[in-house]
């Protein structure tokens, strides 16, 4: 429903019985007539017989889209034969606006002018609520609502909330880019007269001036403005004629009773400020009644909100109530996550009920709010007007006219914990709701397995993906909230593994893309908010922080195979490693915070010239992907000439160590393959001695941990990563668990002041457990080509998930039953994969009870160390081996 670009992408999943089922040819059709599709007939586009098993990403190439159209398409495929199957059911989509000129609306605000003191921006501060009455008088076949406000808005026909969004439109740079949303509201549109509101809230757009960490100032790095809407209402009637209502000075604006909002501080609602009927028809006259007035509006193009909405994916209630002061009430949700408290009270009017949020508690039980405090701003270093200290509250004040609901319009907290205080009476636990906010991004994977601590790892790791995703992939939901390139360049693997992420990091690429500063570097967090630590220069961040652009690039093309996104941004990235390359001495940099939160001191020389490594190694490779001959020649010499640097400045050959011998420093020499031979060897010794001189636990920061156990599976030393994923002692994720952690944390300790208890970037463990464990891995991008290869370690007697793949679900299940290993596994009709079974050797191995030597097309192709190793096509498989650990 509504896009905008004008040759998408169409994408097929295939289903077949049987094995070694693939596709030879397509035929796809394209209409913008429901009739003709019905009919087989392709008016806009006819691909005829394409001979190819391409499936995914057939860019539209029939006559030009129209805006405001629906258009319809059928595909049906051939198989190894020639075989033709039927035709697929009829598919749709929706063209928004496809050129500016369709845009006939214009930005409206309520002619307020912005505070010019600090201090006036944390006083109450009523938000805009806009009307408009229209009429109808024919039938309606179609009604669309194309709209962006800003900061966020809700919007409402007839009194009715239009769509599930919540926190609606994603945060972007507004100077660059502004998304707006689209919706079906035919069903709202009545015969007669009808009234449409808009209520807005500050969002991104008009933050407060908080002087984040003591110092940084938002409005600083941040587009801002007024509270503001642009929105244009299509009806479309069964005549065929058209109506369009546009936001313009014949609005009409009022004061709301949302009286403060912040993403950071809460939201203040004064119900006894409601405007009833504000939003349905009539001619009553509101209090505060004025015409609204055009505004400019930020300059960023308008373009069509893609990435997955954030809604309220779950209602959860709280297991426990204390009362550990008179009056004063804390609510335990059970788990700690990201949303608002919604609130079901009754009571007289004017009275306020104050609710605090805290991840965590103290042991008299009262709430503890120090980990979530916006900025750090916990001692009157917040600027003029911040409160002494930043925490999470919102405020209701009751309209006192039997019972009110409310939760909070145009703000998201992390937490766990409530504090409640201000209740007439005292509350129970069916008077609070915990409202989880997430991106609604499709859930793509599952894992289990005979460990529970291991499945209660994944459950928190599932959790605190989720609770960091509100259009950008953040660090925390509570004290920062921001998009950093670090945390996600050691974690997006394991989103994606767990989500799928294509749309929801194609507009991560585009954020760094639209901060990219002047001379080619890309910023620390995206969008921008003028962080700019141990970076090489020009606002640009730090060196492992900037590779989460082509990294993202990389894997989204190895997870979902749309090569056009490389090319899309092959000439941003072009000019970030020429930027590099300029800003570097004799091949290397020292422009890192090296392995951020690291217990062994970093190396940032050597972690800023691995990652400078990392960059071009990556612009060759794309280079050649795209056919750019010169470039990829190029940036290959540069990558050789960068890599004997590193061996030259952070080597000493025939010991095997990188620069401190540190576990960080190994797995960065070992992960980005620096020796190799007897030097190799060396290097990974010494990196197990260094485990095991720590009792085999980790010493490793967010980048050097994801290296790390991916290092291990790919050297098959899961025994050890095993050992160390295992650890419930300090430092390791069994510790977090063992302490009450229902997410992940910041640091390996435990904190109950300074640092977040809901951060990703230790997450990528979750990567290790569907790589490693359930050993599934992309073999070619998209998942063309799967590379299935499970390794069993320690006392785990079982494993089993799924990834459900752009081509189909892909299934993977091992125990272990005395000396035998089976393993069950599914593969998506039109790939391969290759099948790595932990045998001794080739004897003695089954598929479905037979001899695996006699079965059509099960090809073994080489023993290699513990491993058989075969090629399979689509199908079901059940393999069984002799197995000794």
């Amino acid at each position: 429903m509504g896009i905008d670009a004008p040759r998408p992408g169409l994408s097929w999943t295939l289903v077949s019985e049987g094995r070694n089922r693939r596709q030879s040819a397509y035929e796809l059709i394209v209409s913008d007539d429901k009739a003709a599709i019905l009919q087989l007939k392709g008016n806009m586009w006819a691909t005829g017989k394409v001979t190819t098993d391409r499936s995914l990403h057939i860019e539209y190439n029939g006559k030009p889209l129209q805006s405001f159209t629906r258009y319809f398409w059928r595909v049906r495929v051939y198989d190894q034969d020639g075989n033709a199957s039927p035709w697929s059911s009829p598919q749709w989509f929706e063209t928004a606006m496809l050129h500016a000129g369709d845009w006939k609306a214009l930005w409206i605000g309520d002619g307020r002018k912005s505070f010019t003191k600090d201090e006036d921006f944390y006083q109450d501060d009523p938000m805009p609520l806009f009307r408009r009455v229209f009429y109808t008088g024919k039938k309606v076949a179609s009604a669309r609502l194309y709209i962006c406000g800003l900061g966020y808005y809700e919007a409402r026909i007839n009194g009715r909330k239009i769509g599930d969004h919540v926190l609606d439109p994603g945060w972007t740079n507004y100077s660059k880019q502004l998304l707006y949303s689209v919706y079906d509201v035919t069903a709202a549109v009545h015969h007669g007269a009808n009234a449409m509101g808009i209520m807005l809230g500050n969002g991104w757009y008009n933050p407060l001036p908080l002087r984040m960490w003591g110092s940084r100032n938002l409005r600083d790095a941040l587009t801002t403005g007024m509270p503001c809407v642009k929105a244009q209402l299509r009806i479309v009637f069964t005549d065929g004629t058209v109506q369009t209502l546009v936001t313009d000075k014949g609005w009409k604006t009022m004061p709301g009773p949302v009286i403060r909002n912040s993403v950071y501080l809460g939201e203040h609602y004064d119900a006894r400020l409601e405007q009833p009927g504000w939003a349905v028809p009539g001619t009553k006259a509101f209090k505060g009644q004025k015409d609204a007035v055009t505004v400019k509006g930020p300059s960023g193009k308008l373009t069509v909100q893609t990435q997955p909405p954030v809604k309220i994916i779950k209602v959860i209630r709280p297991v426990s109530m204390a009362e550990p002061k008179p009056g004063i009430y804390v609510f335990d949700m059970g788990q700690n996550f990201s949303g608002v408290a919604r609130i079901h009270v009754h009571g007289p009017q004017g009275t306020t009920i104050v609710l605090r949020y805290g991840e965590d508690k103290y042991k008299d039980g009262n709430i503890n709010v120090m980990t979530s405090v916006a900025g750090q701003i916990k001692n009157g270093n917040g600027g003029a007007g911040a409160p002494r200290i930043a925490w999470q509250e919102d405020r209701y004040t009751l309209k006192g006219k039997g019972h009110e609901t409310w939760a909070p319009s145009f703000t998201f907290h992390g937490f766990r914990y409530i504090e409640v205080s201000g209740w007439p009476g005292k509350p129970s636990l069916q008077d609070i709701e915990g409202l989880c906010m997430s991106a609604d991004v499709e859930p793509a994977g599952t894992f289990g397995s005979s460990n529970p601590m291991f499945n209660r790892l994944s459950r928190n790791i599932r959790w605190t993906f989720r609770n960091n995703m509100f259009s950008v992939q953040s660090d925390c939901p509570a004290r920062e909230k921001f998009g950093y390139g670090g945390d996600l360049f050691c974690t997006c693997n394991a989103f994606m593994f767990d989500f799928n992420m294509a749309n929801f990091y194609r507009k991560t690429l585009q954020d760094d893309v639209n901060d990219q500063r002047s001379g080619g570097g890309f910023t620390e967090t995206a969008p921008y908010v003028g962080i700019a630590d141990s970076g090489p220069g020009d606002h640009s961040g730090p060196m492992g922080f900037q590779l989460s652009f082509p990294y993202l690039m990389e894997q989204l093309y190895n997870f979902y195979g749309d090569k056009r996104l490389i090319a899309q941004y092959y000439k941003a990235f072009r000019r970030e490693v020429e930027f590099l390359r300029e800003h570097t001495e004799n091949y290397l940099s020292d422009a890192d915070l090296g392995d951020h939160e690291s217990l062994d001191k970093p190396s940032k020389a050597f972690t800023a010239s691995a990652f400078y490594y990392h960059h071009v190694k990556l612009i060759a490779a794309f280079a050649k992907l795209l056919g750019k001959k010169a470039d990829a020649e190029r940036y290959g010499a540069l990558e050789n000439r960068i890599r004997q640097a590193i061996i030259r400045r952070f080597y000493t050959a025939g010991t095997g160590k990188f620069d401190s011998a540190s576990q960080s420093a190994q797995a960065f020499g070992l992960w980005y393959g620096l020796v190799v031979g007897q030097e190799k060897k060396k290097s990974l010794d010494i990196l197990l001695d260094n485990i095991d001189r720590h009792d085999v636990h980790l010493t490793t920061g967010i980048f050097g941990t994801k290296m790390l156990l991916d290092l291990l599976r790919r050297e098959d030393r899961n025994d050890v990563a095993y050992r160390i994923a295992d650890q419930r002692t300090f430092p390791g994720w069994g510790y977090m668990i063992d302490h009450g952690a229902t997410t992940l944390w910041e640091t390996w300790a435990y904190s109950d002041n300074v640092y977040s208890q809901d951060h990703p970037m230790f997450g990528s463990v979750n990567e290790w457990f569907y790589r490693s464990l359930l050993g599934i891995n992309p073999g070619a991008p998209g998942f063309k080509k799967i590379i299935i290869k499970p390794q069993p370690a320690g006392d785990l007697t079982y494993a089993q998930g799924s990834y459900l793949s752009v081509r189909g679900p892909i299934t993977s299940s091992w125990k272990i039953a005395g000396s035998r290993f089976q393993l069950q596994i599914r593969i998506p009709a039109n790939t391969t994969a290759e099948v790595w079974l932990p045998a001794a050797s080739d004897k003695h191995i089954t598929e479905s009870g037979k001899p695996v030597s006699g079965i059509p097309g099960i090809a073994f192709q080489r023993m290699e160390g513990n491993y058989a190793v075969f090629n399979i096509g689509s199908g079901e498989y059940r393999f069984e081996t002799d197995y000794r650990k």
